[in-house]
């Protein structure tokens, strides 16, 4: 499926379908096409939006989850979206999390995949180095269980971004907010229906980080996806669907009056 990229105002997304609005944000290294099988697969009966979160451009004292939340406010309202499915992967869980507990009234249901806010070992538990290519590879690699999952095209996007002053300063301070901004005395207060699916294999934000947010999380269900690392829609796309779309069918959603 070739994605058409859209802009208004100065955001820049994917919006593909009609239905129910499925909201998907992705990762610190992640972009749009992390999230092709989903919006091939859901496009059919939802409508599936996916923002270009700002990672390598939004100003650096805005660097962190709470500008990213903000700007993800600023697209809702831009739209005019609303009773959101929102999905994160990584860190764009960690903003959905925030999110949701800022507006808890746009939310009807949390889908969460390798998602930070409790733990996650970022980059395998070091920085890229600059200018070397098979480290960059090694490391993006490192995301998924199969690293040939990493294509040289994904690879090609990260040593880019690895050599660029600007987009690491950025990436940098945005890790260091994500790591501060610790959810665990907060997603307690979450109450709309929570879905966890984590790769069993995911060495980023290990299976007991999907354990603890199911602890924490009281209308949550955990599904473990096997052979699967960080990013179980890119892995795994069929069965992550699977998963997704059995529990949308079970939690039906009441639509808020305009």
């Amino acid at each position: 499926m070739d994605l058409q990229v859209r802009q208004e105002g100065e955001y820049q997304y994917i919006d593909e379908g009609q239905g129910e609005v499925l909201l998907l944000l992705h990762g610190l290294f992640g972009a749009l096409s992390n999230w092709n099988g989903v919006v091939d697969h859901f496009s059919q009966n939802y409508r599936v939006v996916i923002p270009l979160m700002p990672i390598y451009e939004m100003a650096l004292h805005k660097a962190g989850v709470p500008g990213l939340v903000n700007f993800v406010e600023g697209f809702v309202k831009q739209l005019k979206l609303k009773d959101l499915t929102l999905l994160g992967n990584s860190l764009g869980g960690h903003v959905a999390l925030v999110y949701t507990l800022n507006n808890p009234e746009q939310v009807k249901r949390l889908v969460l995949t390798g998602s930070s806010g409790l733990f996650e070992d970022s980059m395998g538990g070091s920085f890229p180095k600059r200018g070397n290519y098979e480290y960059v590879k090694e490391r993006v690699g490192y995301t998924f269980y199969n690293p040939e999952t990493a294509t040289k095209e994904l690879v090609d996007e990260v040593f880019d971004i690895t050599n660029s002053n600007s987009k690491c300063l950025r990436i940098i301070a945005i890790a260091k907010s994500a790591q501060r901004h610790n959810m665990a005395k907060d997603i307690t207060n979450i109450q709309v229906p929570t879905l966890l699916i984590w790769g069993l294999n995911d060495t980023i934000t290990p299976p007991l980080v999907a354990h603890e947010f199911n602890r924490l999380m009281q209308n949550s269900e955990l599904y473990f996806i096997d052979k699967c690392g960080h990013a179980p829609m890119m892995e795994h796309p069929e069965k992550f669907n699977s998963i997704l779309e059995k529990y949308l069918s079970k939690t039906p959603i009441t639509e808020t009056a305009t």
